[in-house]
């Protein structure tokens, strides 16, 4: 498939590629194609949706790892770990904006997480980010006011991470290196 280079690529243009084990996104009208993640990236990806899923037990909320498609008007994400109530989920993908988005940094795409994905959420209405740095460790959390992400924990290796939106949960970034 030729695409030019200056042209506006559309959900039908991504839904025409082969799947090739890569993680292919939608920003901007351009594709964003980054390898699968790696073992420690998924651990840690997973150990987020456990904890997740442990705080949502019991609620009509559902939460799902990547490989799985967020649609934010013509952008087509796949954050890490999302979060949204059991009814918005079809069997393809989520058509709205989930009440919280995960990434968890790699080399391949910390700059998008920290930059346009984050931008594109908050313009989305996600109404939770947080960025998982299995680096430092850490665990940042946004919230949106006023359309834009107001930052509102930052914690590392053993300190104690208490949100309670939009899920209740006590978690240090240590423990999503342990699970």
């Amino acid at each position: 498939m030729a695409v030019m280079a200056h042209a506006l690529l559309t959900r039908a243009d991504l839904d025409a590629l082969p799947d090739d084990g890569l993680r292919h996104e939608l920003i901007d009208g351009q594709f964003v194609m980054t390898p699968a993640p790696g073992s420690y990236h998924q651990t840690v990806a997973d150990a987020v949706c456990r904890h997740v899923w442990n705080a949502i037990r019991g609620t009509n909320l559902k939460v799902l790892s990547a490989p799985y498609e967020v649609v934010l008007g013509p952008h087509v994400v796949q954050p890490d770990v999302v979060l949204a109530p059991q009814a918005h989920f079809t069997a393809k993908n989520l058509p709205v904006p989930p009440l919280l988005a995960v990434e968890v940094l790699s080399p391949s795409t910390r700059h998008l997480d920290r930059g346009r994905k984050r931008d594109l959420y908050a313009e989305a209405g996600v109404a939770h980010y947080w960025i998982v740095d299995p680096d430092v460790p850490s665990i940042t959390t946004y919230e949106l006011a006023n359309g834009a992400y107001r930052q509102n924990a930052h914690v590392e290796a053993d300190e104690m991470l208490t949100v309670q939106e939009p899920i209740r949960l006590h978690i240090t970034a240590d423990e999503l290196l342990i699970d």
